[in-house]
């Protein structure tokens, strides 16, 4: 076939599953570290595809790509990519939306049990020699708690699942989300502010756009309850960081588990690191070996499948299909 592959950025040890998949098709995998839009361009202006991590493909990238038939991200959001811009250019948008699944919803109840069991919170206190209950207090039973899902996709289905198990009673906020969908795993779906002013505990899963972006804010920690806890692992610019410090310092929730923050890696001087009635962990939630492997090959595939003149299994903006005319996989392989 004679095409490139550029892969802008990566923080994986190698990406000897794409190169290997794509040498299978005859195709060149070239690797980038690139940070900024100068960085892609100049990696990435006669790529026929591109794998995206974390580099910005911006409006002003995606118009100096002129041989590039497909962007593919490593990941569910597409939050670094112009998919607009690219529709426009005939680009094809991938991502892969059934990878890390379990990964994600357990490490969102793993943050909910710590913070339910007040886990670091007692760890701390022994290994500073206080071998005393008391320094947890309130601690409450979990079941029959109340646990509210801020979107309600594939993870927080998941992660529902899990958490019926344990006793928990599940509200869920998802305009998109039918209401048969939500009564089959027996969530009640809610409005928003029902979900924040009702919720024990409350799981955040959407994705980064504009019109998510700081949609968690002062109002929803003015009405969430004073014991009430936040757990993220979607993306940090979700909610208005400098609304939940006030809100912790303040005591008006009583605490919160962040997978993701606004800046990452996070600031050293972030007043979030201070706080005890705070866990945090770095965007860890989607790891396993098996899901990096998961994500890896279905990211390839992606680009090989539009390479070779198919629509890949998950197209970002499916629009693309009146313009950009390829197979259907079912006639594939």
């Amino acid at each position: 076939m004679g095409y490139q592959v550029v892969v802008t950025d990566y923080d994986y040890k190698d990406v000897n599953v794409e190169r290997e998949l794509m040498q299978k098709h005859g195709i060149e995998l070239i690797t980038a570290q690139c940070r900024t839009e100068e960085e892609v361009i100049q990696a990435a202006r006669e790529a026929d595809g591109i794998l995206n991590q974390y580099a910005p493909i911006t409006k002003q990238v995606i118009e100096q790509l002129d041989h590039c038939k497909v962007i593919a991200r490593y990941g569910v959001g597409v939050n670094t990519i112009d998919v607009d811009e690219a529709t426009r250019k005939g680009i094809i948008v991938s991502n892969v939306t059934d990878y890390c699944l379990d990964e994600v919803a357990d490490h969102s109840l793993a943050l909910l049990l710590a913070l339910a069991r007040k886990i670091t919170i007692l760890d701390q206190a022994v290994k500073h020699h206080n071998w005393d209950v008391t320094v947890a207090k309130p601690v409450f039973r979990l079941k029959d708690r109340i646990l509210g899902l801020v979107g309600f996709g594939n993870i927080p289905q998941a992660l529902a699942r899990k958490a019926k198990q344990l006793g928990f009673q599940i509200l869920a906020y998802d305009p998109f989300i039918p209401l048969s969908t939500a009564s089959t795993l027996g969530v009640q779906l809610v409005q928003f502010e029902e979900l924040f002013r009702r919720s024990d505990f409350i799981s955040v899963h959407l994705p980064l756009n504009q019109n998510t972006k700081g949609l968690i804010g002062h109002n929803a920690f003015q009405i969430m309850k004073k014991d009430a806890f936040l757990i993220n692992t979607s993306r940090g610019p979700v909610i208005n960081e400098s609304a939940l410090i006030q809100a912790l310092t303040e005591k008006k929730i009583a605490g919160a588990a962040l997978d993701v923050v606004e800046e990452e890696p996070i600031s050293h001087q972030n007043p979030l690191l201070e706080m005890d009635n705070v866990i945090l962990t770095p965007h860890a939630a989607y790891y396993s070996e098996q899901s990096q492997i998961e994500l890896k090959s279905k990211s390839a595939q992606n680009i090989i499948d539009v390479l070779s003149g198919y629509y890949p299994d998950y197209i970002v903006n499916p629009s693309i299909k009146s313009t950009v005319k390829l197979q259907n996989k079912s006639s594939y392989m």
